[in-house]
């Protein structure tokens, strides 16, 4: 039992250390994404590849709310006979970028999710969105690697076992899906509808921060 101790105790120093700055920068660039309604579009090996599944099933339903346009989320993880397809005649280096070359469209966002940051075939895509002009964000833990230099914007996990990174990514990944809901709630509570003589008033739309 005390190594269940030790394990949650980990856990909890590692957010408790989180930077917060970059946090706040990466709930701006996807609410920044949603405004311009651009698809958020995520990528991941492992562990990283069901954390990407998942981020992208909460950015597409959990930030539902009625009256308000729609997030729109995809994992580059789904489709295992496109992955199998890829690695297969080309390899697996290029699974997540010869996917981005069909699916990317000018405004999108790619955030990478990536343990070591090290990842070759996560840095491809991120390397490719760079070169397309597209944001792109990457979340990593251990020293960083490649990745916490090659993306736009950074958050580094400083923790060096990989099911604890994985653990914290998960939580950063909720948060900011539950973030961009609230937000999408702000924008529709600062939205003044129609005057009753119907002449358009105003419009703000909530910024909101982590």
């Amino acid at each position: 039992m005390n190594y269940l101790h030790r394990y949650i105790q980990q856990i909890m120093y590692t957010l408790d250390q989180l930077p917060q700055l970059p946090l706040r920068r990466i709930a701006d660039a996807l609410w920044e994404t949603y405004e311009r309604d651009g698809t958020i579009i995520v990528c991941g090996n492992g562990g990283s590849a069901s954390t990407a599944s998942h981020f992208a099933c909460d950015l597409t339903k959990w930030t539902i709310r009625d009256g308000a346009r729609r997030v729109r989320s995809l994992a580059l993880t789904d489709n295992m006979a496109l992955l199998t397809a890829w690695s297969n005649d080309q390899g697996y280096a290029d699974v997540f970028v010869e996917q981005l070359r069909s699916l990317y469209r000018p405004g999108d966002l790619v955030f990478a999710i990536s343990g070591s940051g090290k990842s070759p075939n996560v840095l491809r895509a991120i390397q490719w969105a760079n070169e397309m002009g597209a944001p792109t964000i990457g979340i990593t833990g251990f020293d960083g690697g490649m990745l916490a230099h090659l993306a736009q914007t950074t958050l580094h996990v400083d923790n060096q076992m990989m099911p604890q990174v994985e653990d914290i990514h998960s939580t950063v990944c909720h948060a900011l899906a539950v973030n961009l809901g609230y937000q999408i709630e702000d924008m529709l509570s600062h939205t003044l509808e129609v005057a009753p003589t119907g002449v358009l008033l105003e419009r703000v739309v909530g910024g909101g921060n982590l």
